[in-house]
């Protein structure tokens, strides 16, 4: 992976992470909502791994919110 994706993946951890964070969520009770494991969400907020559409999916659901929030873009006009 090339040094232009890693800062992605870093940015989009933290953002899951700071969301996650704001709603006083739990890392370990979360990753169980979501029917992934707590070391994955641990290193999908921690950018050190690329995570799978499906997983994604399923963080944005378990957050309340949409994909594209998720990826911090603005849903507005």
């Amino acid at each position: 992976m090339n040094t232009k994706s890693e800062k992605y993946l870093v940015e989009l951890g933290l953002r899951i992470r700071k969301l996650r964070e704001e709603q006083d969520i739990d890392q370990k009770a979360f990753a169980f909502d979501c029917g992934i494991g707590r070391t994955q969400l641990y290193m999908i907020e921690n950018g050190k791994t690329n995570p799978r559409l499906l997983t994604l999916i399923r963080i944005a659901d378990g957050l309340g919110v949409s994909i594209s929030e998720l990826f911090g873009f603005s849903t507005k006009e």
